[in-house]
């Protein structure tokens, strides 16, 4: 899946291009408003990443005339300008998600993964398959269901495998954060599907696949 990133902290930039090619996305790495619209227009990208106070023309300004053109393409917002006003207007445009400075990539790489599973296709997981579109899942051919939270957690769990996911990534996936909250929530989830998600001490939890 190919991606569009604005960004103007270069360092910042290239960290988040590298995390998300490293794991198989195609970046288009660009760094002021105009090169951003160029690129919109030139190429069809599943995602747009855009900083919002970036030279030439803001990313608000960007989204919302793409929005105007028809362009549906999903967008996150990272930003440093985290006033609620800001926010809004970033929503208000048509923004999916936005993500205050500073944050991790990694946190930005579950985002990502997260928006770009909804497409429609197929995963496969051992004896689990997984129908994004619908959100239908089957073991050993069987329909199973997962409650709400579960699912979040198995979309998390599923789109960063080999990765440790903190415990800060999965309180998000919780209505009421707490430690023994995560740990049953896990533990059913590990019930439904027979995944060996490994509690990492003082990390977090990974679902290793080989």
């Amino acid at each position: 899946m190919k991606i569009l990133l604005l960004e103007d902290d270069i360092a910042l930039g290239e960290t988040i291009q590298d995390l998300l090619e490293e794991n198989n996305y195609k970046v288009d790495y660009v760094i002021t408003g105009n090169e951003a619209i160029d690129s919109s227009y030139d190429n069809k990208y599943d995602l747009y990443i855009f900083d919002i106070n970036v030279p030439d023309i803001d990313g608000l300004d960007i989204l919302k005339a793409l929005r105007e053109a028809d362009d549906k393409t999903p967008a996150i917002f990272i930003s440093a300008m985290t006033d609620l006003k800001t926010v809004l207007k970033g929503f208000e445009v048509g923004g999916d998600d936005f993500i205050k400075k500073p944050f991790y990539p990694e946190e930005l790489l579950a985002k990502v993964n997260l928006k770009l599973a909804k497409e429609d296709k197929t995963i496969i997981f051992g004896n689990i398959t997984f129908f994004t579109k619908d959100e239908k899942m089957e073991k050993n051919g069987k329909s199973i269901y997962l409650g709400g939270i579960q699912l979040k957690l198995f979309k998390l769990f599923i789109n960063n495998t080999n990765r440790i996911i903190t415990k800060d990534e999965l309180y998000e996936c919780l209505e009421k954060p707490s430690e023994s909250a995560l740990r049953f929530h896990i533990n059913r989830l590990k019930n439904s599907t027979g995944f060996d998600i490994k509690n990492i001490r003082a990390s977090g939890y990974i679902l290793e696949k080989s």
